[in-house]
């Protein structure tokens, strides 16, 4: 029979955690767990600067005075941010970011409800996304402003086509390893991408890039070592150094110089929002475009929707006299 007991060999092995420790685990407030459990250090740091902004105008000092706050304290916080004027993008983030704090102790059951659901936000400042795209033109000479013959010009050519023809994010391209860009579904060659919340998508890879990946490769000398970076910078590629990636910098840098040459002033985000416009321009699903961004909502993807601006539908070229 069972008596309830552990088993004796269970109880002999050493204990990693002291009693000590266990019980300060345990006694952890959820407002500072549901802090830890962000992975994202870009998330964690936008989240940090929230939660301090409101805990420094709210006066809290404690985890637990989280749990007294009220949806006026949250109205007032949001007119203050009004008042220092801030964007209306930057205050609907920081009260994201105070909803997400509270959702997780409604699920925990610390707090009855979400202080910050139903609070009005302010309007983002239009409908359109206020990352530049660039031309069509302009893409396909910024595609061949690397020089084609140097090893340099080789793996700057691959990103960029890289970043054009999938609309990745320049986190998610450094992320990328030689076997993310081998895999198969279906028989079609994908990238594998790890996005945002640690979710993967996989996107059907563009015969340009493909060529372009596999003719940079074959100079790099790492195309069997596929666990390693895809991308890497270019004291890293031979030799030492194996599993280094490129940085995010490194990749804002690069497109920000060919992008200079050309004379046009643009980030590596400017090339997302390229992407994602020309889908769209060329009858791409808008659902399918969300998806192939990473996209959580559509109304994000809406935003690099710009076919109801086009000067060229409007109804002046209409007019007939």
């Amino acid at each position: 029979m069972n008596s309830g007991r552990i088993p004796a060999k269970l109880t002999k092995k050493t204990r990693l955690l002291t009693a000590a420790e266990f019980k300060r685990l345990a006694d952890v407030p959820p407002e500072v767990e549901w802090f830890k459990n962000i992975r994202n250090p870009h998330t964690k740091r936008a989240y940090r600067n929230a939660i301090r902004d409101f805990m420094q105008f709210a006066g809290i000092q404690r985890p637990e005075e989280f749990r007294l706050v009220t949806p006026a304290h949250v109205i007032a916080w949001r007119d203050d941010l009004g008042d220092r004027v801030l964007t209306g993008t930057t205050i609907r983030h920081r009260l994201a970011a105070l909803s997400a704090l509270f959702q997780y102790l409604c699920d925990k059951h610390a707090v009855t409800h979400n202080p910050v659901k139903g609070i009005k936000r302010p309007r983002t400042e239009g409908d359109e996304g206020k990352t530049p795209a660039i031309a069509d033109h302009q893409a396909r000479r910024l595609l061949v402003t690397p020089p084609e013959k140097s090893f340099k010009g080789l793996r700057d050519r691959a990103i960029l086509a890289t970043l054009l023809y999938h609309g990745l994010r320049r986190e998610e391209l450094c992320k990328l390893t030689v076997a993310d860009f081998r895999h198969e579904r279906r028989g079609v060659q994908h990238l594998r991408v790890s996005g945002k919340g640690e979710k993967t998508r996989y996107i059907p890879l563009h015969g340009v890039a493909k060529d372009l990946i596999e003719e940079y490769l074959a100079r790099a000398g790492h195309s069997t070592d596929h666990r390693g970076a895809l991308f890497r910078p270019l004291r890293n590629s031979k030799g030492g150094g194996r599993e280094k990636a490129i940085t995010p910098d490194g990749v804002y840098k690069l497109v920000r110089h060919y992008a200079g040459i050309l004379g046009i002033e643009i980030g590596a985000h400017a090339l997302r929002a390229t992407a994602a416009t020309n889908a769209l321009d060329h009858q791409a699903d808008i659902a399918k475009v969300q998806e192939w961004l990473g996209h959580s909502h559509i109304a994000t993807t809406r935003l690099y929707d710009r076919r109801q601006t086009r000067p060229e539908d409007s109804p002046t070229f209409k007019v007939s006299y």
